[in-house]
């Protein structure tokens, strides 16, 4: 089950974290996968870890933000059957105390790189016949968590952007999806804590991982597999859903 044998998939964000974590379990799977990063190393380094278990994978430096970028590159990619956005990033701050430069900079990366890849994507997969995406949202996007105004403001956005699309391309036989994770243990949370709890990081480990009632953070795995399962034909009945997967948070911290 869940196979997605020769299906190009491209994954943005595959350097490191989540992203990396689906072009992991996707190539496993059988998919031809498209490495998509900002930082070359890192996508090569993923495209090793891939073909060194005897996968098939490419790298490819990529600036989301950039749309002449981003369509040139998928124009270049053979066939997209598969999209999954998980570039993005963070930020810490309210609405009275997010500058303007740093609001601009999370719409930037989070908003506009997601709708750059839709638009570069859904030609060519109306093309095919058809084709899946799953966007990366966050339990920010449907409940208020303190000092997250822009990225919850990026989130919600992605929500929104995926029922849009679901909706839009059903006759074109293209599914949309989104899930919406609590907090993940990534590279990515290990330098915050360094950054911003210096000294205090396994303290604040504990706490955060804590916010979750299931105990603990999720792991990368754990979101790839859900993603896997809704790019998969076993999930071809589900499209314009979002996902939470997020140790309880949204039901069972009321």
């Amino acid at each position: 089950m869940f196979r997605i044998d020769d299906k190009h998939a491209v994954i943005t964000g595959a350097g490191s974290g989540i992203g990396k974590a689906v072009a992991l379990v996707f190539a496993k799977q059988g998919a031809i996968v498209h490495v998509l990063d900002v930082q070359e190393n890192a996508a090569l380094q993923t495209v090793n870890d891939i073909t060194s278990a005897g996968g098939r994978a490419q790298a490819h430096v990529c600036d989301v933000t950039n749309q002449k970028q981003v369509t040139e590159l998928f124009n270049s990619i053979e066939k997209v059957d598969i999209l999954v956005n998980s570039a993005g990033i963070s930020h810490i701050g309210s609405a009275d105390n997010t500058s303007e430069s740093d609001f601009d900079k999370v719409y930037s990366v989070n908003v506009k790189g997601v709708y750059n890849c839709l638009y570069a994507a859904i030609p060519r997969m109306k093309t095919n016949k058809g084709g899946v995406i799953v966007n990366m949202s966050s339990i920010a996007a449907v409940v208020g968590l303190a000092d997250r105004f822009a990225y919850s403001m990026s989130k919600g956005a992605v929500y929104a952007m995926t029922m849009s699309v679901a909706k839009d391309y059903l006759a074109d036989n293209i599914r949309c999806n989104s899930i919406a994770p609590a907090r993940v243990h990534t590279p990515f949370v290990d330098g915050f804590l360094q950054k911003n709890y210096p000294g205090q990081e396994k303290e604040m480990y504990e706490k955060l991982s804590k916010t979750q009632p299931i105990g603990r953070m999720g792991k990368p795995d754990e979101i790839a597999n859900l993603i896997l399962f809704l790019c998969s034909d076993e999930a071809g009945f589900i499209t314009g859903c979002d996902y939470p997967i997020d140790g309880g948070f949204i039901k069972l911290n009321t």
